[in-house]
């Protein structure tokens, strides 16, 4: 009995045994059909063959317009600030009052320099007396000659005191002046420091002014166009709302200094005659002409992004699998991008559906063409 028990036993052990085998074939079955056909997954896109050409040498680049000079008006002391005439937007002219400090302080500091010359003024006239009458008695040996020169002395020492308290005097007249700050220059204020209210240090900012006259179409430009731009005399602006408002400008600065956030350069154009409509702060287009040179070009469809920096998808001809391509950006607008570096002729790059491809995956070509 007992052997027939364990044959039974034994029995039930070989057929789970095989229901497990079953199970893990059917398993491990499913996940390659799943990765066979993960695999086999072939997304349709489209394509264009790069090939290497002369450009047209013409850049559009977005601005704004700013005045060639701006002056940050500020004070020259300490106080607090009990007034502010202006605002942004506002014209102000020279000589015109800006912004006042508290003036209770300077005009004590003024009240008590006055009383200072005053008392000196007082000694000058007794020393002065002084020395008159050490003058004619020594004339008459009626004192000592040493006793002539010490009013001597104390005759300069009273005329220098009241020099120097003069001197005090005018330095308090200035402070107080200070109280009051004005304008150097005629044009628009652009920004605003401090409130009425607030104690203000020496030199920080209360307004700051546009001058009127000169004025700038400013660009942030890639390093490529900044390095052509020194050679290029005239540039056309307009207005980006209103592109029939035009006007002739020449590169007047450039910086030596990449933007940190943008890695743009910022490149300066002072404007010949600007019309009234390129008032400070409108959007602007700007034309830039460069030397005819040979360039790749390709849709801005076709742009994405790998690690942060431009790329595109480029397909192997003969795997037709994509991979991701860093690419140099000389210039872009809203239709197509000028490629520096990263592209070859021959190279096939995808136009569309950039969006839903992966490394290594697998694609249909549906259409080729040339760039």
């Amino acid at each position: 009995m007992f052997v027939n028990y364990f044959a039974t036993r034994v029995g039930h052990l070989h057929a789970a045994t095989a229901v497990l085998a079953l199970a893990s074939l059917a398993l491990v079955t499913g996940c390659q059909r799943e990765g066979e056909e993960l695999q086999a997954e072939i997304r349709p896109v489209r394509v264009m063959t790069i090939e290497s050409r002369d450009s047209n040498g013409a850049f559009s680049l977005t601005g704004t317009v700013q005045a060639q000079a701006e002056i940050n008006l500020s004070f020259r002391i300490d106080g607090r600030m009990i007034m502010r005439t202006v605002d942004i937007g506002d014209s102000v002219k020279a000589g015109q009052l800006i912004a006042r400090l508290d003036q209770q302080d300077e005009e004590r500091g003024l009240q008590a320099a006055r009383a200072q010359l005053a008392a000196a003024r007082a000694q000058l006239l007794e020393a002065r007396n002084n020395y008159g009458r050490m003058r004619e008695l020594v004339a008459q040996d009626a004192v000592s000659r040493a006793t002539y020169d010490q009013a001597e002395a104390l005759l300069g020492t009273a005329d220098a005191q009241v020099k120097a308290v003069k001197a005090q005097v005018d330095l308090a007249k200035n402070r107080l002046s200070y109280t009051r700050l004005l304008s150097d220059v005629a044009g628009v204020v652009t920004a605003r420091g401090p409130e009425a209210g607030e104690v203000v240090g020496a030199g920080r900012m209360v307004v700051q002014v546009a001058r009127d006259g000169a004025r700038d179409a400013v660009f942030g430009v890639p390093a490529q166009i900044k390095d052509s731009a020194q050679s290029n005399s005239e540039i056309t602006v307009f207005l980006t709302s209103d592109p029939q408002v035009t006007a002739v400008g020449k590169v007047r600065e450039i910086s030596p200094r990449a933007d940190p956030v943008t890695g743009t350069f910022a490149v300066r154009i002072g404007l010949l005659n600007p019309p009234p409509a390129m008032r400070l702060g409108s959007t602007v287009t700007g034309r830039l002409k460069l030397s005819v040179a040979s360039g790749i070009e390709v849709p801005a469809s076709a742009l994405t992004r790998a690690g942060g920096k431009p790329a595109v998808w480029v397909v192997d001809a003969q795997a037709l699998t994509v991979s991701l391509r860093t690419i140099e950006v000389r210039g872009q607008d809203t239709a197509k991008v000028q490629v520096g570096a990263g592209l070859n002729p021959g190279d096939v790059v995808v136009t569309a559906g950039v969006q839903a491809l992966r490394p290594g995956q697998k694609v249909r070509l549906l259409e080729a063409s040339k760039s």
